[in-house]
């Protein structure tokens, strides 16, 4: 790469992580990046065992986390730190990835709309797996492209080039890197999905996209190929000319390397992207499955649990519509401005200028397609059944976007005009970071924390109604040094196996048990929309006893009840 390249991405990576860092502390940890820091606390032994039982995710990000915790400590910006670590390295690989696949300036150009997506920074300052599924998706997709682009992963069996560095190393020959770089690409292909698949269950649906085109591109090129020798059959029984042009092709293709397409191919869309080996895509299948099967029961367990209750609500067209401009430019304030249409407007046109500028790759197009379209169709066909439609969890989708907008900046062709087009994308960027830095809230906790550790007695009962609410709020309770009786509803801490039990009218009897001899009871109340939509609980409180103090916290409400 040219100097001024390497700087410019230097300058565009250092610009990611400023923003992936800028007030990394300032927002509390809400309910999961909670839970995430209560299983990093854990031995990776009992992790594992609190995923099967109560979580639905997979445990490398959690397995980092307990690393980290143990290296940098558990505060907020602490813990926050390793995911913006992770986000800040996948620009690069975007860097990387749209280079291979469409030059520099693509290449350059996605890396910048990856380090200035609030959506990624947003998710950058979270203690969440969400990055980490986006990095090894990244790689998973640089290794693969680079198959992808690479004649000798049609032919050359897997480890026929570590093989022969193997033999040279031993007999002290000096041999280049580049000499095993197929086979670098298919371990860093198996390697990379599996840690995509042990980022996020939901990634098994990168998985089946990489599988959809990879075995769609072989069919395509094994159709096309026997099309063409039908033609050419055709064109030897045409005459003496049509058999001299035949002589003359096959002359022509025997002073190429038997792994380029015929001259008419190099001219075709197809050509860029050549699918590898099948054999030795079906043996890379099998080690990403070796690789994973350990995680696989676990995984059945879990999937198991989600499709027999999740909270999350049915998908309509206007989530899928708001999940696509969280995509381009998340929290951007509608509100405020009056062209905010135009700027939705503008990303779609971006995106048909990116087609049209690789109109003549349909192959291209094809790869940038099924990898955005599989896990969007594929979540939203999933929650037919049992809903699990998430924007966090389709972060990976937004790569293929971002090369594909990339690419509509530089169909612009004339620099003025590419200019033009970035300096709009900052702008509007930065209304979108601007609210998310000032505006954008979470849960409460610490202040909750803070209030209740200053006005709690010795004798009172701390009541959650989502029984692991609990967790944020001993994460900052743990401060004041205010011992107290600490009970949930419906039930204890996990008691039930899962993380959110429902109250119902069958758990009231333990209530009153609970509360009978109790002066005071405060009741941290907390996504009561799900866990208590009845409002069973305060209900029987205030039967019992008085509403003494009230008070809202973003995402919770403290209500201080006592005898009358």
């Amino acid at each position: 790469m040219a100097r001024w390249t390497l700087c410019l991405l230097a300058g565009i990576t250092a610009i990611g992580f400023i923003l992936r860092v800028w007030e990394i502390g300032a927002k509390g940890l809400w309910l999961d990046e909670a839970f995430s820091v209560w299983l990093g606390w854990k031995s990776l032994g009992e992790m594992l065992a609190w995923l099967v039982r109560i979580d639905q995710h997979p445990p490398l990000y959690y397995a980092l986390l307990h690393l980290w915790i143990k290296l940098a400590g558990d505060n907020p910006d602490d813990v926050r730190m390793l995911s913006a670590i992770l986000g800040t390295l996948t620009i690069p690989v975007m860097f990387l990835l749209g280079r291979r696949l469409m030059g520099t300036t693509v290449g350059v150009l996605a890396a910048l709309i990856l380090a200035l997506s609030p959506f990624h920074v947003r998710f950058a300052q979270e203690t969440r797996m969400y990055t980490a599924l986006t990095l090894n998706a990244s790689l998973a997709l640089l290794a693969l492209s680079c198959l992808l682009t690479d004649a000798r992963a049609a032919e050359m069996p897997i480890g026929r080039q570590l093989g022969g560095f193997y033999r040279a190393w031993r007999a002290r020959r000096r041999s280049p890197l580049s000499a095993i770089t197929t086979d670098l690409a298919w371990i860093g292909t198996a390697i990379f999905t599996t840690a995509t698949l042990l980022s996020h269950n939901t990634a098994v649906l990168f998985l089946l996209a990489t599988n959809l085109f990879v075995i769609g591109l072989s069919i395509w090129r094994r159709v096309a190929g026997g099309r063409r020798q039908e033609a050419g059959v055709r064109g030897q029984g045409s005459g003496v000319r049509g058999q001299e042009a035949g002589v003359a092709k096959q002359t022509a293709g025997a002073a190429r390397p038997t792994n380029q397409p015929p001259d008419s191919d190099l001219q075709s869309p197809l050509a860029t992207l050549q699918p590898p080996s099948l054999a030795n895509w079906l043996i890379a299948q099998l080690g990403v499955f070796l690789l994973w099967s350990p995680w696989l029961v676990a995984f059945v367990i879990q999937a198991a649990g989600v499709d027999r209750e999740f909270w999350i609500s049915q998908p309509t067209l206007g989530v899928v519509l708001d999940t696509l401009k969280t995509f381009l430019s998340a929290m951007l304030p509608t509100g405020q401005i009056g062209w905010a249409d135009a700027i939705w407007t503008a990303y779609g046109l971006l995106a048909i200028l990116g087609i049209v500028h690789l109109r003549k790759q349909p192959a291209l197009i094809a790869f940038l397609a099924v990898l955005f379209l599989t896990p969007i169709v594929g979540e939203w066909l999933v929650s037919l059944r049992r809903p699990i439609f998430s924007d966090r969890t389709l972060i990976w989708a937004t790569l293929p976007l971002y090369l594909l907008l990339a690419s509509g900046i530089a169909q612009l062709r004339y620099r003025p005009t590419i200019l033009a087009a970035i300096v709009i994308l900052v702008a509007v960027n930065f209304l979108s970071l601007r609210q998310y830095y000032i505006h954008f809230e979470k849960e409460a906790w610490d202040k909750a924390a803070s209030y209740v550790g200053e006005r709690v007695e010795k004798d009172d009962l701390l009541l959650f109604n989502a029984t692991w609410v609990q967790i944020p709020f001993d994460y900052y309770y743990r401060y004041q040094n205010r011992p107290v009786a600490k009970h949930g509803a419906p039930v204890d801490l996990f008691d039930r196996g899962i993380l959110e039990p429902r109250m119902a009218e069958s758990d009231l009897p333990r209530l009153r048990e609970l509360i009978a001899d109790k002066e005071r009871v405060w009741l941290i109340y907390s996504h009561n929309w799900y866990t208590d939509p009845q409002n069973l609980i305060p209900t029987t409180l205030s039967q019992k006893l008085k509403l003494l103090d009230q008070h809202q916290f973003n995402g919770l409400e403290l209500r201080l009840y006592g005898r009358p």
